[in-house]
């Protein structure tokens, strides 16, 4: 956490400006499709629109898809199995209309990287980009 607490003192903008960079030369490196860890592990929250669309895409009633592949609180969807149901031999059966928690995964695209400390830490280990990214920023002289 030592490291995570340093980067916290650093601007915002200079961290997101390294990690933007490393992740755009870390990512298409690896192959996701040979992990799959994200798939297998996370929680994936899920809007009236995008249950939508699959529902539609999976010709289903939305009533049907609710009940098979969701969990719901109050608002709240998530997918209701880990791994993803619509996980297959590491690949996504649905990627054409995968949820956006799924799209944006690791996130180290988005700005205020160092604001998101405390998840991508929690993702060190589960994801080879996040690893990759977070090793070569320790070594980056800031």
């Amino acid at each position: 956490m030592e490291f995570a607490n340093y980067l916290k003192t650093l601007p915002t903008d200079k961290v997101d400006k390294i990690v933007f960079e490393l992740n755009e030369r870390i990512a298409p490196q690896i192959d996701c499709t040979a992990c799959g860890n994200c798939c297998k592990s996370l929680m994936i929250n899920v809007t009236n629109e995008e249950a939508d669309a699959l529902s539609t895409h999976l010709n289903q009633t939305r009533k049907d898809f609710d009940t098979q592949y969701l969990e719901k609180s109050g608002t709240t969807m998530l997918m209701n199995a880990i791994p993803c149901t619509f996980l297959n031999n590491d690949r996504c059966t649905v990627y054409e209309h995968r949820f956006a928690g799924c799209k944006e995964f690791p996130a180290l695209h988005l700005p205020d990287f160092n604001k998101r400390l405390f998840t991508t830490f929690m993702h060190y280990a589960r994801c080879p980009i996040i690893f990759n990214v977070i090793e070569e920023l320790k070594g980056i002289d800031k």
